[in-house]
């Protein structure tokens, strides 16, 4: 079977939809053409001149990137500007580049549970509700034959998830009214004349992110020529999706010993620890690649923060309201995400061959002779 660089966007994007992703955030296909075929693909963190080098030699005609290949707007395409040669060099090899940023980190099952499951937590739980994740209710009215039909198209198309739960909907019998113009090919019913028929008011939660994807859904496999639909906002909070993950520790450890165990768990060169060394840490949060920013919005229950790029100021911050931070690297947090990204494709596209690039040397750190 052929596989298109279509076909893997689509699949990150129902993985991880792009309308999940921040406003500034610049997620999707950066380099290639759709239709261009992939027989090799080749996933990393971050688009380096090594994993460039990489996919030449792999063969990869495709990559998949947690950080977006192009943030600001490129002014020039020039040969001595470092970045703009790079995104030359991958558009010379005629290389697809995708990426899946923070869309990914909100994702139920993404970078921070990557993370989350890296540490063993226990009793995981999303850290921080993000507003644009809410739901909408989508309500449509379908004749009780086609009524199956129809939500489970809305189901495929990411519609009808509570919690653990899919295909959820409610329906209830009631009866539309309508008169057919001249022009129209009505599903059932007469030209030119009021017809009242039964159907049944279908109501199914969606994701804000995914509702263009189900109201497309909703045409293709609705009967009648005009659906009709309302499309209600809710107050309700989408606990599935959000930032970071919280989660606890099988036993107690000393803070000195969680931060051996972090930097064990996720291999990191170092783990700086904000925090007394004696303290007790039983629950966790955890946020993958840089949180420093949100110390502050912690909540009061969390022993320690495993996360990135935590400043001397995030760090005191987080002393006086009692939670100790570790700070194993942005690098080192968002790593784990990589091999959960090529699992996942080689098992939805299983003749795919899948290549992962750890594009970075090690970071040696200087320690005292013992």
């Amino acid at each position: 079977m052929t596989i298109t660089v279509r076909d893997i966007s689509a699949y990150m994007d129902n993985w991880a939809p792009p309308g999940w992703a921040y406003p500034w955030d610049r997620v999707g296909l950066h380099t290639g053409s759709p239709t261009q075929n992939v027989e090799r693909i080749l996933v990393c963190l971050t688009v380096t001149p090594a994993v460039v080098a990489s996919a030449k030699r792999a063969g990869a005609s495709m990559i998949v990137a947690h950080h977006p290949l192009v943030w600001a707007p490129l002014k020039t395409l020039r040969e001595d500007n470092p970045h703009t040669r790079l995104c030359l060099d991958i558009c010379r090899a005629n290389i697809a580049c995708f990426a899946a940023h923070t869309n990914l980190d909100v994702a139920p099952d993404g970078v921070n549970a990557a993370l989350a499951e890296k540490l063993q937590l226990e009793d995981k739980a999303i850290l921080f509700p993000e507003p644009h994740l809410d739901q909408v209710k989508i309500v449509t009215f379908v004749p009780d034959t086609h009524q199956r039909a129809v939500c489970n198209a809305l189901a495929e198309a990411g519609a009808g998830v509570i919690g653990e739960y899919t295909h959820c909907s409610f329906s209830a019998p009631g009866v539309g009214a309508f008169l057919p113009g001249a022009s129209t090919t009505p599903f059932v019913g007469a030209k030119n004349i009021v017809n009242e028929e039964p159907e049944l008011r279908v109501e199914m939660l969606v994701d804000k992110a995914r509702l263009a994807g189900v109201v497309q859904a909703l045409y293709d496999a609705h009967p009648y020529e005009e659906p009709a639909y309302d499309i209600v906002t809710l107050e309700n909070k989408n606990e599935r999706a959000g930032l970071g993950m919280t989660g606890a520790l099988p036993h107690a450890l000393p803070l000195r010993d969680f931060a051996d165990y972090v930097r064990d768990a996720l291999a990191a060169p170092y783990v700086k620890v904000h925090g007394s060394g004696r303290k007790k840490v039983r629950r966790v949060a955890v946020l993958g690649g840089s949180g420093g920013d949100f110390v502050t919005r912690l909540p009061e229950a969390i022993d320690a923060y495993v996360t990135g790029d935590i400043s001397y100021h995030h760090g005191e911050t987080a002393r006086l309201r009692g939670i100790a931070c570790l700070d194993a690297g942005h690098y080192a947090t968002e790593l784990p995400i990589v091999g959960i990204i090529a699992a996942r494709l080689r098992k939805a596209f299983p003749t795919l061959g899948v290549t992962l690039c750890g594009e970075r040397e090690p970071v040696y750190v200087a320690t005292e002779d013992k």
